[in-house]
């Protein structure tokens, strides 16, 4: 990080299918070793069977799921007078969704279907019906935070 200016946030283009910033977002997260056309095959794969097993805009249930997965709260680790405490502290908004992305693509990565795509595709399905490992996830997190609210005064 530099130390006299703030680094200025780099523009994203949107996907050129549905013209969203978001999926390309996720696309960028997806993606393995640069190779960006494999990872948005997998994204638009998913979302063309996400169409075809719930007959919804599959747009529409990709931000459900975001949304359901994003945390509000985290715990952040503070040393105290030789003490440490895990004092939760709430989200900005980039970070909550860089978190939703990441906790997707992992708990999609550990699953059980044969390809990528269709582990992508369950995991979606699930989380925009707020079930699934990611919600798990920020479920444990926000439980984590609220069993430390004792320490918030620790913030700064």
């Amino acid at each position: 990080m530099p130390r006299r200016k703030n680094p200025t946030k780099r523009s994203i283009n949107p996907d050129p299918k549905f013209n969203d910033k978001i999926i390309s977002k996720f696309i960028n997260i997806i993606m393995i070793n640069g190779k960006k056309a494999i990872a948005e095959k997998i994204i638009y794969k998913a979302f063309q069977k996400i169409k075809t097993i719930k007959k919804e805009n599959p747009i529409k249930i990709f931000k459900k799921a975001i949304d359901n997965i994003k945390p509000t709260v985290e715990v952040k680790s503070r040393r105290v007078g030789g003490a440490n405490y895990q004092v939760p502290i709430e989200i900005q908004s980039d970070r909550r969704l860089t978190l939703a992305f990441r906790w997707l693509r992992d708990y999609s990565r550990m699953r059980n279907e044969k390809t990528m795509c269709e582990r992508l595709t369950a995991e979606i399905i699930e989380a925009s019906m707020n079930h699934g490992s990611a919600c798990r996830k920020k479920d444990e997190t926000h439980k984590m935070a609220e069993a430390n609210k004792a320490f918030a005064h620790y913030r700064w």
